[in-house]
């Protein structure tokens, strides 16, 4: 692989934006340059105008393999991240069968492996009777355990009272949770269907899967943490209450307890249910304009530590059903960068630190060695972003295997212009070079 030399490009990395030259060499960064590189016998490729990025870092993604391969594939959705600005994903184990035996979870590595041109991670999954599974889990080469405290696509939930003390009590790895209170939805959903049978809406969505029922939830889980000090990292936060359970101010190394919020969630509220219906209808829930506002808040003042996107697709037919029969999720990899560009844009959210939370926070919180950020001896994950070019989403261009979009006909100000992986151009702007590109993720644990 002949050496790349990057020139002109506007870094933007550790808060700070700065041009220089990056040359890449071998898969990792050689030299970063802000006086520039003068040496024309490598590959050169001119960036003046482009903003480069470290690789976005998703720490939540649902790829649908093994076992619901009708909706998505590990080789579909990477390359749809790729395409995106996403080169690495950690993906979740409520596939069929689930990840919840070492074997299991080898399986789904040995596909990542033929086919991913991105970096990957599986989570080990967790039942009420996998305890000795999970505690095989190797943490230098997983990225953690994930409990579903609310039930979801797949039946994985854990609610049994002594499991969930064994599990947080005995695991050393990062235990990441999806919190919501069974009991409280299923109270809610029968309320519900008894007021409106089968004409209930996705509108109904945010009263049955209720910001009571997850604030109950991740309160419980922060209070499991806390008595035992378990490292703790709730995902995909959706309410205002729920943003007080965590602290500011701390920095990200030092956290025992962290949390996530999705692009999903700060880009929609109740208010565009009417217009989209099950198409936007997830779990958790999106909720009101004021939880959404409390999300933008609590992600700047760093009570929200990562932006990710919660990644989970379904056909267009599946979500044609009925509200009760429509299954939860929705696909976003592919354009989560180029949405929150649109907030950068708009001023919500600084391109520094936008960067900070899709690329350094993850990278952090779970410890990805030599990922994340735009640095000399490190994997050389970058992307170049076009910020006056705009992007139309639409059905021609999206590479998501159920091929829709809640974004659909949305027009953007920025795109990505390029993608590399490992030192090696996977995606050129146009369409995606390279297969299985991507390396299994290490952990300095």
């Amino acid at each position: 692989m002949k050496p790349i030399l990057i020139k002109n490009a506007l870094l933007i990395n550790e808060e700070a934006s700065f041009t220089a030259d990056v040359l890449i060499k071998d898969s990792k960064i050689e030299r970063i340059e802000r006086s520039g590189i003068n040496d024309h016998s490598y590959h050169i490729m001119d960036a003046a105008g482009l903003w480069l990025i470290p690789g976005v870092i998703d720490d939540q993604v649902h790829f649908r393999e093994p076992g619901l391969t009708h909706k998505a594939e590990i080789a579909t959705e990477s390359m749809a991240a790729v395409a995106g600005g996403t080169t690495t994903f950690m993906e979740m184990p409520n596939t069929i069968p689930a990840a919840v035996s070492q074997e299991l979870l080898q399986n789904k590595y040995d596909i990542a492996a033929a086919c991913s041109p991105a970096n990957y991670s599986f989570f080990m999954g967790t039942t009420n009777n996998n305890l000795d599974e999970v505690l095989k889990t190797d943490p230098l080469n997983v990225c953690g355990v994930k409990i579903f405290m609310g039930s979801s696509t797949g039946n994985m939930l854990v609610d049994d009272p002594g499991v969930l003390e064994n599990l947080f009590s005995k695991c050393e790895l990062l235990i990441a949770t999806h919190c919501e209170d069974e009991e409280t939805i299923r109270k809610n959903l029968a309320f519900y269907t008894s007021k409106y049978g089968e004409n209930m809406g996705a509108e109904q969505h945010p009263e049955i899967r209720s910001r009571e029922a997850c604030l109950k939830s991740s309160k419980f889980a922060v209070e499991l943490a806390r008595k035992h000090n378990t490292r703790l990292h709730i995902l995909h936060i959706s309410t205002a209450e729920e943003t007080d359970l965590f602290d500011s101010g701390i920095d990200l190394h030092k956290k025992r307890i962290t949390s996530e919020v999705c692009v999903h969630h700060l880009s929609f509220d109740s208010g565009d249910y009417p217009r989209l219906g099950n198409k936007i209808k997830c779990n958790p829930a999106i909720k009101t304009r004021n939880d959404q506002d409390a999300l933008w808040r609590a992600l700047l003042d760093n009570k929200l530590d990562i932006i990710a996107t919660d990644h989970a697709p379904h056909t267009l037919d599946e979500k044609s059903s009925s509200y009760l029969k429509a299954p939860a999720g929705l696909p976003l990899v592919q354009h989560s960068l180029m949405r929150m560009l649109e907030h950068v844009q708009n001023g919500k959210i600084s391109k520094e630190t936008m960067v900070r939370k899709m690329c350094h926070a993850p990278a952090d919180c779970f410890r990805v060695s030599k990922r994340g950020y735009l640095r000399e001896g490190y994997y050389a994950d970058l992307v170049l972003i076009d910020p006056k070019k705009n992007y139309t989403v639409s059905r021609e261009n999206i590479l998501f295997k159920c091929g829709w979009s809640p974004f659909e006909g949305e027009t953007w100000n920025a795109s990505v212009h390029s993608t590399y992986v490992n030192g090696e151009l996977v995606f050129d702007g146009k369409k995606v070079l390279l297969k299985n590109s991507g390396m299994r993720l290490k952990f300095d644990r």
